[in-house]
Parts: C-alpha cells; sequence; structure tokens
C-alpha cells in the first residue's frame, strides 16, 4: 500500500494543473490517467493551438460566461485565478500566444506547448503520474480513501476526481467521475452534449442539405426569459443541419422541442431594402439577394416559392414580406444533436449544492471534483479551460491548508 497526501484522478487540464500546483504546494501528489495519452482533448483543442483562456472573461459576473444550475457557483474560484494569471505562467514558460476573435487567446505554434508547460509544472512539483492505469475501485474509511488501480493499492485522505466530461469517447471520455459521485450520493445534474452541433429532420432539412459547407453572420436567439440565450456568430450548414460558433453557443441554451429563431441578415432591413430595388430591378429576385446574402443560399431560398421565380419588380409585396420574415425570423426546431462524439464539452455534472464554491470540496469529507465533471459549463471561446485553471488552483491551495 503506497501513501500520498493526496491523488487525483484524470489527467486533463484540471487535473494535470491541480497536481502541479498542489505539489508545488508541498503536497505528495499521485496523478493517475486511464488513457495512453497525456492531455488529448487540450492537443486537439483550437484547431491543435488550444483556445486555452479568454480575456473578456468578468469573474464579478461569471453568469455572463458560464452555465449551470447555480451560475454564481463559479465566481469564486475565477476571481481568484484570472486569465491574466494563466498567461501570466505561460509567459514564464516563455510560451508565445495571441489573441484571434472576441477576447479567445491560443498558442501561436502548438497545442502542446501548453501541455509540455502543465507536465513541468508538476515535475516541479514532484508529482508521481501513473498513466496508462486503471483505477478498478474507490473506498472510504478511517484513514482516507484506498483506490485499487492497475498498479497496486494506494491511499490518500484526499482524493480529486478530474475526469468525468463525456464528450469525444474515441479519445477515452468516460463517466468515471460521476460514478463515483454517485457512489458517495452526491446529486448529479442529468447531463446532456454541449457547444454541439444541432442536427434536423433528414426530410424537412433536404433543401438546406446542398448548402454544406457554406457560412455566414447571424444572429442566434432560443429560450426565453431566464433560459434565453443569443450570440452574434457565424453559421455554418452541414449535412445534417447546423454548425459554427452561432450554432455551438446557442445549443448550450437549446433543449429538446424548442425552436432555434435566426437572422441571417443581421443589422439590415431586408423589406425596405426589396421594396426599394422593386422600383428600378429587372433582375431575377435571386440575383438582387445574391448581393445580399451567398448566392447559393439566396438561390436556394428562392427555389421554394414561385412567385419569388420573377423578376424583382414583378414580385407581389407580399411574396417580399415573406421573404424579408423568413430570412430575417426564421424558425426551425432541431430534431437533436450531433452527440458527445462531437460535442467540445458536457452540460450538467456533480451538482453544485454539494460543493465548496471556496475548495472544490463536496459533502463527502476529503472527496473534491474539479473542471468539466462539474455542473459548470462555459461559453465556447477559451472559457471552460479557464473554468479548468481556476476550479484545479482552488482546490490545490484547499489541498495544501489541510496540512
Amino acid at each position: 500500500m503506497l501513501d500520498f497526501d493526496v491523488v487525483i484522478v484524470g489527467a486533463g487540464a484540471a487535473g494535470l494543473f491541480c497536481a502541479g500546483v498542489a505539489g508545488q504546494l508541498g503536497q505528495r501528489v499521485l496523478l493517475i490517467d486511464h488513457a495512453d495519452k497525456v492531455a488529448e482533448k487540450i492537443r486537439i483543442s483550437g484547431g491543435g493551438r488550444a483556445n486555452f483562456t479568454n480575456r473578456d472573461l468578468d469573474p464579478r459576473a461569471p453568469q455572463k460566461h458560464y452555465l449551470g444550475e447555480n451560475p454564481h457557483f463559479c465566481r469564486s474560484a475565477l476571481s481568484r485565478y484570472t486569465p491574466t494569471d494563466f498567461t501570466a505562467l505561460l509567459q514564464r514558460h516563455g510560451v508565445p500566444f495571441h489573441e484571434k476573435h472576441k477576447g479567445q487567446l491560443f498558442c501561436d505554434r502548438s497545442a502542446e506547448d501548453l501541455i509540455k508547460v502543465l507536465l513541468r509544472e508538476c515535475e516541479t512539483g514532484g508529482v508521481t503520474r501513473w498513466q496508462p492505469c486503471a483505477v478498478k475501485a474507490v473506498a472510504h474509511g478511517a484513514d482516507g480513501y484506498t483506490l485499487e488501480t492497475g498498479q497496486g493499492s494506494v491511499r490518500a485522505p484526499a482524493l480529486v476526481v478530474a475526469t468525468g466530461g463525456l464528450p469525444i469517447p474515441k479519445i477515452g471520455a468516460t463517466d468515471w467521475g460521476l460514478r463515483i459521485a454517485r457512489q458517495f450520493e452526491l446529486p448529479v445534474v442529468p447531463t446532456r452534449p454541449a457547444l454541439v452541433p444541432l442536427t434536423f429532420d433528414e426530410q424537412a432539412w433536404a433543401p438546406f442539405a446542398e448548402l454544406a459547407g457554406l457560412a455566414l453572420p447571424v444572429h442566434i436567439e432560443t429560450g426565453d426569459k431566464k433560459t434565453k440565450g443569443a450570440f452574434d456568430e457565424d453559421l455554418l450548414f452541414t449535412h445534417r443541419g447546423l454548425s459554427g460558433p452561432a450554432v455551438l453557443q446557442i445549443s448550450s441554451y437549446w433543449r429538446e422541442g424548442q425552436p432555434l429563431r435566426l437572422d441571417l441578415l443581421p443589422g439590415v432591413n431586408l423589406l425596405h431594402t426589396l421594396t426599394e430595388r422593386k422600383l428600378s430591378s429587372r433582375r431575377l429576385l435571386a440575383n438582387e439577394l445574391s448581393s445580399l446574402l451567398p448566392s447559393r443560399l439566396a438561390d436556394t431560398w428562392a427555389a421554394q416559392d414561385p412567385l419569388l421565380q420573377r423578376p424583382t419588380n414583378e414580385v407581389p409585396d407580399k411574396a417580399l414580406a415573406r421573404l424579408a420574415e423568413g430570412l430575417q425570423r426564421w424558425q426551425l426546431t432541431p430534431t437533436g444533436t450531433e452527440g458527445y462524439r462531437k460535442a467540445e464539452v458536457m452540460a450538467g455534472g456533480v451538482d453544485t449544492k454539494a460543493l465548496s464554491s471556496q475548495t472544490m470540496e463536496s459533502q463527502q469529507p476529503g472527496l473534491y471534483f474539479i473542471g468539466e465533471v462539474v455542473d459548470v459549463t462555459g461559453w465556447l471561446g477559451g472559457y471552460n479551460f479557464q473554468w479548468a485553471w481556476a476550479s484545479a488552483y482552488a482546490c490545490a491551495q484547499a489541498l495544501a491548508a489541510r496540512g
């Protein structure tokens, strides 16, 4: 039986960072992961350059950028470890980075740079890492937590669960963290894929399937009042439905059966524009539309109504009004999502009611949860990585304070 001060299960963003910080604060840390490769989700994120945080995050109002049963839960951790703190870490290690769009920070070269930083931090902290190594069973007793693993039995007074996000199972994602929460009778908010493309009925989507690959800026909404989400981002048509930043963002707010509301020409008064052009234009309406929208989309939309397949000056006013309404108040209801295989994060998870926002310790003494397994879901754009760093840092500080 080997003894440690803390065992951390999950060598992703949150687990690696927590291990490094805790080790440097004097804790004897064992970090375990069942996957062959370390931090594979970091490696493939952001197109291989890891969108590791966001400058625009306001820790005083995290509910702007985070969802969950209690979106204010993450405020404490996010205020104590900020995007500036993490960029300072990368600068100390000489990792170059840049801002791409709306505060999103990416590595200049590769996500590998970020992984190397986290591994060096663990080395500095004297962290023991077992990988690949499966955890077969966890028990709690008077001596703390005992774990039966592929490399033998280990014991520690504290156990940190830094795994449990379900997205991208092909790189090793499992529900292990959620199972541990349930083993110790902690509440779990129902989970679902988030930051994920949305799909539609095949027959209903047939007119738009040929638009796959087409992108354009839109305004998108779903829900209402407290559950409303709204974004101005780029939309991408796919063979099965919609994707792109606009849809990934709105998917975290969307619930089954709810419609999406889309304005395909934000900032344009389409009816006024078309009414003006009707006075002088003899061009086909689809050609006039092509000056405002991608031509493939204009052609597809006009093809749905014979009245729109005429010269602009011959199209009835009512048909123009229907066209403008359809393009700027397009309402459509997804039938589902592309699921965890395409989702970037998991919504739901360990209920924050059962966790301390200061320490990440659960109602089960000595058992901590950090990162994606917690019911904290960030927007697209580096917010989920920042939650990983912040929750890991808060946990590591608490572990060191245990003595």
